[in-house]
């Protein structure tokens, strides 16, 4: 394809961000860039300054132009997006940005940038990708009163036990007549696309897959660990659900846990795991130390309480030929089902007996991991989700 003008538009950004989604926004700028395209990204930073109460230091240029869109007064700023579902405090640089530049406009979390409204803005070919469920959830993850699964509306009583104002515009049709504005909804899972038709979601959309960069192989050392152990990466948050796999760490089970992340809930965690010698907390690691404990674990965990959209640490785990452990929930069946490359529990005891399998059988492991990185390169590779993505632009510029 011809070289393309493409935009990125964000809520979240790196390093205004908290999870996942400012970061595969960053993977997807970088990989168009290496191929040969023209790539901004449009961010705003009131939400994360707000939300964190900071400010972070700016990284070095890595050759994508980034607008970074802040107001003198963060929380007015975040809240007037929040209670209006419009782009109010950024609306007139928005304008001057996407009118007219882009071949194509590429939105991702707009909750706290502009809203719906938003979709409104600029010229060019426009695509969505939902990055949770906001379209069809005022918290996002579908977690029902801050403690269980959500499956059918109660949102008032909800969105004030998750302690966030509630949104007006939520009561009226303004996601539907705002997308008739964007010519491509773009969904990472099939999972997440059936929530979204299930909460109402009617307009038009597919499933893209989600993708990491290539990277090299890692060099052969000893294990990074000198005891066989599972390994979960990620935000400690009650809907991580770790605290349904940590007793299952008991004298008996002849591996470790080892935890990569902060949050919240850690101290609660940490109270849980009192005790218990083969549970260890790593705190936040670095990209590469993360690869090696992937690559040397018998497995990934994947316990999530709520409904994924996609998440980045299966692939993480399956580029290194690491098989996952997951609830039965969300994403996950389907990506055990494609693959092959894990196992999945629904109850604690299905969960304990597959820790056993993996700690006692050593031909389990590898077995799976196998399938996992094989499941990989035919699903999740950078150029296999590129080429879908790019099928779609050239699909919607066809049509136009």
């Amino acid at each position: 394809m011809e070289p393309l003008r493409i935009a990125m538009v964000t809520t979240f950004y790196p390093p205004f961000n908290f999870g996942g989604d400012g970061i595969y926004v960053q993977r997807l700028a970088r990989a168009l860039t290496r191929r040969g395209h023209h790539v901004e990204v449009i961010h705003d930073t009131d939400a994360y300054r707000q939300l964190s109460g900071r400010t972070p230091d700016i990284p070095e240029d890595d050759g994508i132009p980034v607008h970074r869109l802040g107001s003198r007064f963060p929380l007015l700023g975040s809240l007037t997006v929040q209670q209006t579902g419009q782009p109010v405090s950024h609306k007139r640089r928005l304008q001057e940005l996407l009118t007219d530049r882009f071949d194509v406009i590429h939105f991702h979390n707009i909750s706290l940038i502009g809203g719906p409204g938003i979709w409104k803005i600029g010229t060019g070919i426009k695509l969505h990708t939902a990055h949770e469920h906001w379209m069809v959830c005022p918290s996002h993850i579908l977690w029902r009163d801050n403690r269980e699964i959500c499956d059918e509306r109660r949102c008032l009583r909800c969105v004030l036990r998750h302690g966030r104002p509630p949104q007006l515009w939520r009561a009226t049709d303004l996601v539907a007549r705002e997308a008739r504005h964007v010519d491509a909804f773009l969904m990472l899972s099939q999972s997440c696309l059936n929530n979204h038709r299930q909460f109402g979601f009617a307009t038009p959309a597919q499933v893209v897959p989600s993708f990491l960069p290539d990277a090299p192989e890692l060099p052969d050392m000893p294990s990074i660990h000198p005891r066989p152990f599972f390994f979960f990466a990620g935000r400690l948050e009650v809907i991580k659900g770790l605290q349904d796999v940590i007793p299952a760490f008991d004298d008996d089970l002849p591996a470790d846990l080892l935890i990569a992340g902060d949050g919240d809930y850690e101290p609660e965690l940490r109270r849980l795991a009192q005790g218990r010698s083969n549970v260890h907390f790593l705190g936040r690691l670095p990209p590469d130390d993360l690869r090696r404990y992937y690559r040397d674990a018998l497995a990934a965990i994947t316990p999530s309480r709520c409904y994924e959209v996609f998440p980045l640490v299966v692939l993480e785990a399956f580029r290194d030929g690491t098989p996952i452990i997951a609830r039965d929930l969300g994403p996950y069946p389907e990506i055990v089902s494609a693959t092959g490359g894990g196992v999945l529990f629904s109850t604690t005891e299905d969960l304990r007996n597959h820790l056993r399998a993996f700690a006692t059988d050593p031909d389990l492991s590898p077995t799976l991991g196998h399938k996992a990185c094989s499941g990989f390169e035919d699903n999740w590779q950078e150029d296999v989700a590129l080429n879908t993505y790019f099928k779609v632009i050239n699909q919607l510029r066809t049509a136009r």
